[in-house]
C-alpha cells in the first residue's frame, strides 16, 4: 500500500499529481495523471495534452490512493524508477 512515508518506493505512474513549485513558471499548477517516468522526467497526462516535466526542478504534490496528499521534491525522485526504491528517503 503507497503512504506519504515510502512513495518514493513505490510506482508513480497512475497518481494524481500537481506541480506545485517549478524553475519554469509556466510548470506552476500543471495538474493531471502521472502516465510515464525516466529518470529525469514526469510525464503528466493534462486536460489539455501531454506535459513533460523536469524532476530536478520541481516539487510534485501527489494523492495516494487513500487520499492523502504529500509533496515531494523531484530531486528526490532523480533516478531510473526501477533503482529508486533502492535508495534512501530524501524529502
Amino acid at each position: 500500500m503507497i503512504t506519504p512515508k515510502n512513495i518514493l518506493r513505490h510506482e508513480l505512474i497512475g497518481l494524481p499529481v500537481e506541480v506545485v513549485h517549478a524553475s519554469n513558471p509556466a510548470q506552476q499548477g500543471i495538474a493531471g495523471r502521472i502516465v510515464d517516468e525516466t529518470k529525469n522526467m514526469v510525464v503528466i497526462e493534462t486536460s489539455r495534452g501531454t506535459k513533460r516535466i523536469e524532476k530536478a526542478h520541481a516539487t510534485f504534490r501527489l494523492t495516494v490512493p487513500d487520499g492523502t496528499v504529500v509533496d515531494v521534491s523531484g530531486s528526490a525522485l532523480v533516478s531510473q524508477p526501477e533503482k529508486r526504491i533502492t535508495k534512501e528517503k530524501r524529502f
